[in-house]
């Protein structure tokens, strides 16, 4: 069994570490096809997904999830419980239209189409999950995936998430999720791919 390197061992993220968070997203998610949708520019495309990571982790999943990091990655998790309050009060949602510019419109527009896709029985949900690329390989997501689906099995209860990359989906595959459906983004945004996981026993595991 390799032994997990202390660097990549999930902590309970806290304020403190939004700036390492919200850097590490950032890069993390710098070639998702759909916030490559939202943010166009390239020069300033990091930089604007930092704003975006940091305005969601301090104001809104830090106070109402189960947020964990490693020093290279981080995710956001939602419990059933939490799901109605870790949406974005109004003076978020201001920042993030202040964030996303002409953007903004097709954000929302993709936010509410994804909703009506939210399975309605209780469920963990990904929320946000990536590692910086310079760490790839390292397993520091499998092992904030892995976390997070310990916390849901526990319960006993399946999880939920949502990709646009395609090259993710065999990476959450491998850990008991599989496509549930396709939802084409509206404004020809890109598809995403709404992810189950029934919860395991711990003899599955």
């Amino acid at each position: 069994m390799t032994r997990m390197s202390i660097t990549n061992t999930p902590k309970t993220a806290t304020i403190a570490d939004a700036p390492l968070i919200s850097r590490t997203l950032a890069r993390a998610f710098d070639d998702d096809p759909m916030m490559r949708w939202f943010f166009t520019g390239d020069a300033s495309r990091e930089a604007e997904l930092g704003r975006y990571f940091s305005t969601i982790f301090t104001r809104q999943y830090v106070h109402h999830s189960v947020c964990e990091c490693t020093e290279s990655a981080a995710a956001f998790w939602v419990p059933p419980e939490a799901q109605a309050k870790a949406v974005p009060d109004a003076e978020t949602i201001q920042e993030l239209q202040n964030i996303l510019g002409d953007r903004a419109p097709l954000f929302r527009d993709a936010v509410e189409a994804a909703a009506q896709h939210t399975p309605q029985e209780p469920h963990w949900y990904l929320a946000v999950i990536g590692a910086d690329p310079a760490a790839q390989g390292q397993g520091h997501g499998a092992a904030l995936l892995r976390s997070g689906l310990a916390k849901a099995d526990a319960a006993g209860l399946p999880a939920y998430l949502e990709s646009s990359k395609p090259s993710n989906l065999p990476f959450y595959e491998h850990f008991g999720f599989t496509v549930r459906e396709e939802v084409q983004l509206p404004g020809n945004g890109p598809v995403l791919w709404a992810m189950w996981r029934e919860p395991h026993r711990p003899a599955d595991a």
